[in-house]
């Protein structure tokens, strides 16, 4: 594959430094190095976070489980009076479609999203949040794949680097549910990936977990739109994995709403079927628990960084025991520090409102 020329590569930085805009360029992605910019563009930014800051929509190179390169889009969100700290925010479940991605369609930048990038922004801090892999590109997202979410996390504040200099090589990731997830592989990989950075601290909001206990228990109940979009993922990491072969008849037929639809679409198409109408035979077969587990469980390996677990009481989608439970009993084999926050009477979602304060003091401690 030919390299770029030179001349190219000055062209681009031109563009980059007076206009804040990059060509990208497809071939180019396979051979740049993981966190470099393909394009950049001003964006346009929620109005809770307009006032706080400036953003760019990127376009930037990460890898996949197997090393190649893939390309993935973010923001990265500026404040108004920054720091030259960078933390990550890792976006909850939006949908698998590309419609679903938050730096393109600010209907699913959900609000309490919005709420904890906000008190990111007040801190002075450069907030980069990525996509996820397969959401706004044309390839599928693995979602819940932990390693890929996880790549795309530490690679966007590469990407922030790039784009500002002034940005300290240090780091923290703040993410909720599979945003928590990767938060929790990225402070795995972080190690051997992350190159001349330095991971300070991971918070975790209702990280998704021990998915060998939580996905037998979806079948029955309104979260069966996670389970489906998790075949999904498993698919887009392993192709000879048909999920129409687990999948009941009743339950195929509504597969078009996992590109037609985002989170709320997919959720409510599928929430009404019963176990047997989900599944062939109600359940998933043994060797599918095992394969998700497998690449969806963090806390398989060391982690590298002080870590923040917040989990809400009356969560309905991550249930508070497998948090305070499995997860903490897993990190607790390991000897970096877990402080965990249980936020009393707080579902899903509200746990990230009622904790953006808390986490956001936390991080300052890490990087203090």
């Amino acid at each position: 594959m030919r390299a770029i020329p030179r001349w190219t590569a000055v062209f681009q930085a031109t563009l980059l430094s007076i206009f804040g805009v990059v060509v990208g360029s497809g071939p180019a992605a396979a051979t740049a190095a993981p966190g470099t910019v393909l394009s950049s563009a001003a964006a346009t930014l929620p109005p809770e976070l307009a006032s706080l800051g400036t953003g760019k929509r990127i376009e930037y190179v990460s890898t996949n489980l197997s090393g190649g390169a893939v390309t993935v889009t973010g923001l990265v969100i500026t404040p108004k009076k920054k720091t030259h700290r960078t933390v990550v925010w890792g976006h909850g479940t939006t949908g698998i479609a590309d419609q679903c991605a938050p730096s393109d369609h600010p209907a699913v930048f959900w609000p309490e999203a919005r709420a904890a990038v906000a008190e990111l922004l007040k801190r002075g801090w450069t907030v980069a949040a990525p996509d996820y892999p397969g959401l706004g590109t044309p390839a599928p997202h693995p979602y819940l794949v932990g390693g890929t979410t996880a790549r795309s996390m530490i690679d966007s504040v590469k990407a922030a680097r790039s784009l500002d200099s002034s940005l300290s090589t240090q780091y923290a990731i703040d993410g909720h549910s599979q945003g928590g997830q990767g938060a929790l592989f990225a402070g795995q990989l972080a190690p051997s990936y992350d190159g001349p950075l330095v991971l300070r601290g991971v918070s975790a909001i209702a990280p998704v977990s021990n998915v060998d206990l939580l996905a037998p228990a979806i079948p029955g109940t309104p979260g069966q739109g996670y389970l489906v979009m998790a075949l999904y993922g498993l698919n887009a990491v392993e192709p000879g994995f048909d999920p129409l072969s687990v999948l009941a008849q009743p339950a195929k037929q509504r597969v078009p709403v996992l590109q037609s639809g985002c989170l709320y679409e997919v959720l409510e198409k599928y929430m009404s079927l019963t176990p047997h109408q989900l599944l062939n035979g109600g359940a998933l077969p043994p060797a599918v628990v095992s394969k998700l587990a497998y690449y969806d469980n963090p806390a398989q390996s060391a982690p590298s960084a002080p870590m923040l677990i917040v989990q809400g009481t009356d969560d309905e989608a991550v249930p508070y025991d497998i948090t305070a439970g499995a997860l903490l009993d897993q990190l607790d084999d390991y000897s970096q520090p877990v402080t965990f926050v249980p936020l009393e009477g707080q579902n899903h979602d509200g746990a990230v409102v009622a904790s953006t304060t808390l986490v956001a003091d936390w991080l300052a401690g890490r990087f203090s």
